[in-house]
């Protein structure tokens, strides 16, 4: 296939997808789980504070003395806290889509593609969203991390100052593990103390290895987890992996897998198949 025809293509999948999501917008209410925020993201800062008074000056004290075993045994998990991982997967994931033909595939083949679509895009606005705005708040409030204990101390704040050494609060690799474990959360419900356990001591390892203090850690994860939860209730609203809203939270479509099941496959040609059918199916 020429590049241009491979252009044209994904030109028109872009332009189908922008289509179906301004549609869908426009045709459900913006009715979405009754969470209260305010009660959740009161509660979340009055832990971090309660963990800074009790555990961060400790944190800072021992920062050094872990036996050079442990801190290289956290400090290769820590890496799994990077957004990367996630997001390069996920990025590569929808520019795979974005150059498919979808009415080549069959229906079985169709959902999958999908239903992967779906989720990469879930976990690019969950992981890259809460990347930005972590971003833009650990410099804006400038703390110093740990490795400065001695020098400025536990409450020491320089805001803007752009520099690296001043953007301990929150902890981007804890907002990383925080929307990971809320992708989880909406998508594993009943194993959510596995992705819990695994994630929390995975952004845990960033006070092991002298990078933040416990409070910026729990500040993070918190941050991550609400971009997490905040970007399912949308795609709940277009019917994206989620069902439409409820009361409670998104709950996962019957349709949504990402291993194939043994069911039947569907045997029809594809040139049966009309391009509005495959509009109605494509993410």
């Amino acid at each position: 296939m020429s590049a241009a025809a491979l252009y044209r293509r994904s030109l028109g999948n872009f332009h189908d997808t922008i289509a179906i999501v301004k549609r869908r917008f426009a045709v459900r209410p913006a009715r979405y789980p009754e969470i209260p925020w305010l009660v959740w993201v009161a509660a979340w800062l009055l832990l971090a504070v309660a963990v800074g008074l009790s555990l961060d000056s400790a944190a800072g004290r021992m920062r050094g003395e872990w036996t050079p075993a442990f801190v290289h045994f956290t400090d290769f998990f820590t890496d799994f806290g990077l957004g990367g991982w996630y997001l390069i997967p996920a990025a590569l994931c929808l520019v795979a889509a974005n150059l498919t033909d979808w009415r080549s595939l069959s229906r079985q083949a169709r959902m999958m593609v999908y239903n992967w679509t779906c989720f990469a895009f879930l976990v690019l606005c969950a992981v890259g969203l809460s990347g930005l705005a972590v971003n833009l708040l650990k410099y804006g409030i400038g703390r110093a991390r740990p490795l400065y204990f001695d020098s400025f101390g536990v409450l020491s704040l320089h805001p803007f100052a752009m520099d690296a050494r001043f953007a301990g609060f929150p902890s981007g690799h804890a907002t990383t593990m925080g929307a990971v474990f809320g992708i989880l959360l909406l998508l594993f419900p009943r194993r959510w103390y596995i992705a819990l356990a695994i994630t929390a001591c995975i952004a845990s390892t960033r006070v092991f290895v002298g990078a933040h203090y416990p409070s910026d850690t729990v500040a993070g994860f918190g941050l991550g987890l609400a971009f997490a939860i905040v970007s399912g209730m949308v795609f709940a609203r277009l019917g994206f992996i989620f069902r439409r809203p409820s009361s409670t939270r998104p709950v996962p479509k019957r349709t949504f897998r990402l291993l194939s099941s043994s069911g039947t496959t569907d045997r029809a040609s594809p040139a049966r198949r009309s391009r509005g059918q495959l509009s109605a199916d494509r993410p």
